[in-house]
């Protein structure tokens, strides 16, 4: 079964950072979908730590080509962002509400997620995981601190 994938988790399979050991060897061999808004948040992820000094251009040009790779080898499937996900998102964000602040791209990942019946989510993101716990969606890792403190 395919799993979701929060941008910042395909950043982490495309360059090292302090937990991307534990992503890359936890989700080795899955089939990934991810929302067509994937393709501007981890290019931004990238230009980011490029002028953060946390990666080389030559770097990035590296991991935005990976990335092009897994999409064509459909490694990771991009999900539409219709009005349909738009609508979705809007009801995750008045469920949530008051108790819990959800950004219009955390409800917009969580709608994806949710409108495919993709059954678990890989993020670390706090409000999107608050989401999914809300929405009974499964959550890789199970626990945050799994990735900081694996056994």
């Amino acid at each position: 079964m395919p799993m979701y994938l929060d941008p910042a988790i395909i950043v982490k399979l495309l360059v090292r950072e302090t937990d991307s050991e534990w992503f890359g060897r936890n989700l080795v061999g899955q089939i990934f979908e991810a929302s067509e808004l994937a393709l501007a948040d981890v290019r931004y992820a990238l230009l980011a730590q490029e002028r953060a000094g946390q990666i080389t251009k030559s770097e990035r040009v590296m991991a935005e080509k990976k990335f092009q790779a897994m999409l064509e080898e459909e490694i990771i499937r991009l999900l539409p962002l219709n009005r349909t996900v738009l609508e979705r998102a809007k009801a995750i964000q008045m469920a949530c509400h008051p108790h819990l602040s959800m950004r219009t791209i955390d409800s917009l990942h969580v709608a994806t997620c949710a409108l495919h019946n993709i059954g678990t989510m890989a993020t670390t993101d706090g409000r999107r995981r608050a989401a999914c716990e809300q929405f009974g969606i499964a959550l890789i890792p199970a626990k945050p601190e799994d990735v900081t403190n694996p056994t």
